[in-house]
């Protein structure tokens, strides 16, 4: 992400896993209020091929691997993620 980049300019951006798979919508940026540091993505529109039931996911800051008209995710787990109450 670039440096002049506001947080809020990420929320509706789309979200990829490294294998090109389409995750969702970036919905809200997560941010440690005592650092001011993003630490998690909301994703919004999980398609259930990849998260079961197609719940809403919090993506770690660190599995973000670049930011531009997209979001690039450098890993995700193996799918689909069950779906636990």
């Amino acid at each position: 992400m670039t440096a002049d980049m506001s947080i809020s300019k990420l929320n509706g951006k789309e979200i990829y896993t490294p294998d090109g798979y389409h995750l969702g919508i970036v919905g809200e940026t997560v941010i440690d209020g005592s650092t001011l540091k993003a630490t998690h993505l909301f994703v919004a529109g999980c398609p259930e091929e990849l998260v079961e039931k197609g719940v809403h996911l919090t993506i770690p800051w660190r599995w973000v691997k670049s930011i531009g008209d997209v979001v690039i995710l450098r890993w995700f787990p193996e799918t689909p993620i069950p779906y636990e109450q």
